[in-house]
């Protein structure tokens, strides 16, 4: 491979304001994994947002970009799964299987695409210090023809209409908006561009935590909510505390504590089998490895307000935000049912018609 722009490439990313500045060009904030694809003519590398190849668990769409990407380019974009006609997250931490084996089954029954949305190079052309305007028009024109599952992302410099798509678009699985300022240059790494999140309050119980990495002090707490059986599901972990304020927490929270975890609700949560038909803390995973997930057991009486941006199926989709404690609130009263549901959007009305039907 022999490009202008050789990898790895850690992406440009995005810091988080609170509403859609203005004279800017604006996208959709999908959910999904951030990839920089490398194509030298029958050589592509897929690099993840770290700078890790992903190529091995994408075959499908190894193929696919050698359809539908220019012979030789750099382009930055975001792997994602559709099911059912939005985002489906779960399905795609999936594929990062060390068996050669599973992945070529997932890639058949579960396929992948591809949204492209920044253009890093294009033939000998390195494009870093290119203003974005002039990168997404070399963008859209290298994929005037292209067919799913390579999709252009859509993009506007009109901030009524990208506020149409954070309203909308959520309904489809993906999580807000990013806005780019137009002359802005590519700088891997760095925060230059902004994004712009649903978020959202609930009232959840607090079952349990984990010490921080650093020592014996608060690193995030265990988050619950109750089920329609009256069940308490793990629905995630709220974390980001000042040092000071963990180690307040674990005097906090002492008086809480289970010398034995028989008769809390996740009392089985070291069982693999256990996972199977509950949401409980701990469960190993390709992610986690051999990464410490032991926590500590509380009685589960005390209700936190946390903010949130979207869910997963039946978790919060990334770390909850403490706000207060809710003295007042019964923790059986911590149910899903207090949560906000996005109107359903199909995703296909995101994409909108390949380009032969338009």
């Amino acid at each position: 491979m022999d490009l202008p722009v050789m990898p790895p490439v850690k992406p440009m990313l995005a810091k988080s304001v609170a509403k859609i500045p203005p004279g800017m060009q604006y996208e959709a904030k999908w959910d999904g994994f951030r990839a920089i694809v490398h194509r030298d003519g029958d050589e592509v590398e897929i690099g993840s947002r770290t700078g890790k190849s992903l190529t091995r668990y994408f075959p499908e769409l190894v193929a696919a970009l050698k359809e539908n990407l220019p012979d030789r380019c750099v382009v930055d974009g975001e792997i994602v799964i559709v099911r059912g006609g939005r985002l489906d997250f779960d399905r795609l931490t999936e594929r990062i299987h060390p068996a050669a084996s599973r992945v070529k089954m997932l890639a058949e029954t579960n396929p992948a695409s591809f949204v492209a949305f920044d253009l890093l190079a294009l033939g000998d052309e390195a494009l870093l210090d290119t203003p974005l305007a002039d990168r997404r028009s070399a963008l859209a024109q290298a994929l005037s023809t292209a067919q799913p599952p390579v999709h252009l992302a859509p993009a506007t410099t009109d901030p009524a209409l990208a506020q149409e798509w954070f309203e909308q678009f959520e309904g489809a699985g993906l999580d807000g908006v990013i806005a780019k300022p137009l002359h802005l240059p590519y700088r891997p790494d760095a925060r230059l561009m902004f994004k712009i999140k649903h978020e959202r309050t609930a009232d959840v119980v607090v079952a349990g935590f984990r010490f921080h990495k650093s020592g014996p002090i608060v690193g995030s707490l265990l988050l619950g909510l109750y089920d329609d059986h009256g069940s308490l599901q793990h629905v995630g972990v709220c974390a980001a505390f000042p040092m000071k304020r963990r180690a307040e927490l674990v005097e906090e929270l002492e008086p809480l504590r289970m010398p034995d975890p028989e008769g809390h609700p996740w009392a089985s949560w070291a069982e693999e089998s256990a996972h199977e038909d509950a949401r409980l803390p701990g469960a190993q995973s390709r992610w986690t490895g051999k990464k410490d997930l032991s926590w500590v057991a509380l009685r589960p009486e005390r209700v936190v307000e946390v903010a949130y941006d979207h869910m997963e199926g039946h978790r919060f989709r990334h770390t909850a935000q403490f706000r207060r404690w809710r003295p007042d609130r019964a923790p059986e009263s911590c149910t899903y049912a207090q949560l906000e549901e996005a109107v359903g959007y199909d995703l296909a009305e995101v994409f909108g018609p390949p380009p032969a039907a338009r």
